[in-house]
């Protein structure tokens, strides 16, 4: 009889305790349980949009974007924060003939840089630059590759 008591006890702590978590006042063990049920339910929706959320932080999507502009073209790079990014790009730049006329470089959270590049050898009938040629090398020097025209390898 004293094992009964005691498995009746622990049940009414229980009971008690879920309906603390989920601040429900009904007496009923059945809408105890159902409350306690759509409290988890409504946290595992928290907990799913948040590690989406996450998820979207961490695996954050590389950007390049060129368009031809009045003064030339229009250069907007993001990508992660990474050791010479900044570098890379501006040698791609000079790798291709541009010349960077104005610039913004910010590296919280991730690496963005806005820039207007004109090509310098636009006056002297050089094969000038275009959008997919300067997007192809941004591409190439935010990833890391080398482009095809260096000999050397320094990494």
């Amino acid at each position: 009889m004293g094992c009964r008591m005691q498995r009746r006890l622990a049940l009414r702590r229980k009971l008690h305790i879920l309906r603390m978590t989920n601040h429900s006042q009904s007496v009923k063990q059945s809408s105890a349980f159902m409350g306690a049920f759509i409290y988890l339910h409504q946290l595992k929706l928290k907990l799913e949009f948040w590690n989406h959320a996450l998820m979207k932080f961490v695996n954050f999507q590389r950007e390049v974007k060129v368009e031809k502009g009045e003064k030339g073209f229009q250069v907007k790079v993001t990508c992660e924060k990474g050791k010479g990014k900044l570098v890379s790009v501006l040698e791609a730049f000079e790798e291709m003939g541009l010349n960077v006329l104005h610039g913004k470089v910010s590296c919280t959270p991730n690496f963005v840089m806005e820039a207007i590049v004109d090509d310098v050898g636009s006056g002297q009938g050089n094969e000038t630059a275009d959008v997919e040629k300067i997007t192809q090398a941004l591409v190439r020097a935010i990833h890391g590759l080398k482009t095809e025209g260096k000999g050397t390898s320094d990494a």
